[in-house]
């Protein structure tokens, strides 16, 4: 099983590394988690999860770290804590605790995995790897034109020169 690079402690964000993504759960101690997945997920579901991207409903699943990781890497997170105070330990373990079982709205923009945690610990949704996935996006588009660009230029001076 591959280790954390640090214990958890309960309120931690936990980062566990899928195929492509970042899967997101919140540690709530003695070996739990809670984190939102779409309802045909499975603990340990890896790489397959990715299908979450084609379902608008999750549900909210408290279920063991090791279990819901499987054979992927998982560590301790709490990336935004330099920008954000977290909430007290024990209202972001009682608000997860509530939510488990229900199901939610799910976007993988602006309602993921990571919106979910980030809201509890600390009170405002937030998700870097979607605005880095549309920054890489958008660069890539924008090369893509210019390539495009730069190819009808080249190709109008070549039919004006013959």
């Amino acid at each position: 099983m591959p280790p954390l690079f640090e214990e958890p402690n309960p309120g931690d964000l936990i980062e566990i590394s899928r195929f492509g993504y970042k899967h997101w759960a919140l540690y709530v101690g003695n070996g739990y988690v809670i984190h939102l997945a779409q309802p045909s997920e499975y603990a340990g579901a890896g790489a397959s999860s990715i299908m979450s991207v084609l379902t608008d409903q999750a549900v909210v699943k408290r279920e063991r770290l090791r279990e819901v990781a499987g054979g992927d890497r998982y560590q301790v997170n709490n990336k935004y804590d330099g920008r954000c105070s977290p909430l007290p330990v024990s209202k972001i373990l009682m608000e997860a605790e509530s939510l488990v079982g229900q199901k939610m709205q799910y976007s993988i923009t602006s309602e993921n995995c990571e919106h979910f945690v980030t809201k509890l610990r600390y009170g405002q949704p937030m998700c870097d790897q979607v605005r880095d996935t549309m920054l890489t996006v958008g660069v890539a588009t924008l090369g893509l034109a210019t390539v495009g660009l730069i190819g009808a230029m080249v190709t109008r001076s070549r039919r004006q020169n013959q």
